[in-house]
């Protein structure tokens, strides 16, 4: 069983693997900022329920160590309009001295593609250090689960499904188009504050199918599925270098979600729906979640962070304690993590044009 608790030749070898990697950005220009003494305060847009807090507040402990003078890492949740409140605030916020950053999500990142009028920020004029992969898995209570002939999803087409839902243009997009594809009839409970939230839904009966990503699901779904009260239905997958969806690395025996639309015959992976579906899921999974520092950020800012992500990713523990808590994804810095920002803040015209015109007709929801 992996800790949190650093031995003194851990926090040694942290310690070490830190100047080391901070020694590298200094040679290639960067002097680096010193944050002994200081607090650094990260916004999460979120409440404290979800899977960016749990995200946060796995990675705060590790980089206060690798971050010079091993500054206190304090994670504030700032949830509300849909994560827009928070980013709205970063957005306003200039660099200071280093001790502000931000930890967006795939369901910040939607409101922005989609132009929803609550959006007030813009990713080009923040400074990403840090894109972390995950999944998502969703599952059903197992009386339902049985009543699936294998992968094919066509005899839950008769039965009437309950999902706490965040908001229409929220990250919740993914599971809810997917869902009607199978020609499941879900009716979304809206404005639930977190996913977190949405599980609590489905233990007390009042939900009875939901979705969490990678690392809520280890920490809150494994234990109900063990305890015999959940089975997982299926995840979103990961993308292989040829950007072909493939069985999440994380939950290789559950089958995707493009493997049970090609066992369900109301179902198609080709056309307009499917296309629209397969961007959104690239925009919102792969590079689902990014640490920011504000407009303005210096290159020795943008350095000290990116060396201290480096230094956590170097750990001889990390892919251990990363992969039981946050599941087996890439966390990506420097050139990686600026293109892994691009995939998740652009979409095809056709794909934007696509979603807009289904949230109007699903929810009511005008984003024109």
């Amino acid at each position: 069983m992996s800790t949190f608790k650093t031995t003194r030749r851990v926090a040694t070898g942290l310690v070490a693997a830190a100047t080391a990697t901070f020694a590298l950005q200094v040679n290639a220009g960067g002097h680096g900022i010193d944050l002994e003494g200081k607090t650094v305060e990260w916004i999460i847009p979120f409440s404290e329920t979800g899977g960016s807090a749990k995200w946060a507040n796995f990675y705060a402990p590790l980089l206060s160590e690798a971050l010079p003078g091993q500054p206190t890492v304090v994670v504030k949740f700032m949830p509300g309009a849909g994560s827009t409140k928070g980013a709205n605030f970063f957005q306003d916020q200039t660099y200071d001295d280093g001790t502000l950053i931000f930890g967006s999500s795939g369901s910040t990142q939607f409101p922005y593609l989609l132009g929803d009028p609550r959006v007030k920020f813009e990713y080009a004029d923040w400074n990403v250090v840090l894109a972390s992969g995950t999944g998502g898995v969703a599952y059903l209570p197992p009386e339902l689960a049985a009543k699936m002939d294998g992968m094919d999803a066509t005899p839950l087409q008769g039965e009437d499904f309950i999902y706490g839902n965040q908001g229409a243009t929220r990250l919740d997009l993914v599971p809810t188009l997917a869902w009607e594809m199978l020609g499941l009839n879900v009716e979304s409970v809206m404005g639930i504050k977190g996913r977190g939230d949405g599980r609590l839904m489905f233990e007390r009966g009042e939900a009875n199918i939901d979705y969490q990503t990678s690392s809520s699901y280890l920490s809150g779904v494994a234990p109900l599925v063990e305890a015999g009260t959940a089975v997982p239905m299926m995840t979103w997958g990961a993308l292989d270098d040829d950007g072909n969806i493939v069985r999440d690395p994380t939950f290789p025996d559950i089958p995707t979600f493009k493997e049970v639309c090609e066992a369900t015959p109301a179902c198609e992976t080709s056309g307009e729906k499917w296309d629209a579906w397969k961007a959104f899921f690239i925009a919102g999974f792969p590079a689902q979640k990014m640490v920011f520092l504000p407009q303005g950020a210096t290159p020795d800012a943008i350095a000290t962070y990116t060396a201290a992500f480096e230094a956590v990713k170097a750990r001889p523990d990390f892919a251990e304690i990363s992969g039981a808590r946050l599941g087996k994804y890439p966390q990506m810095t420097g050139p990686a993590a600026e293109t892994a920002k691009a995939s998740a803040t652009q979409v095809t015209p056709e794909a934007k044009a696509f979603i807009v015109n289904w949230l109007q007709d699903k929810y009511g929801v005008s984003l024109n």
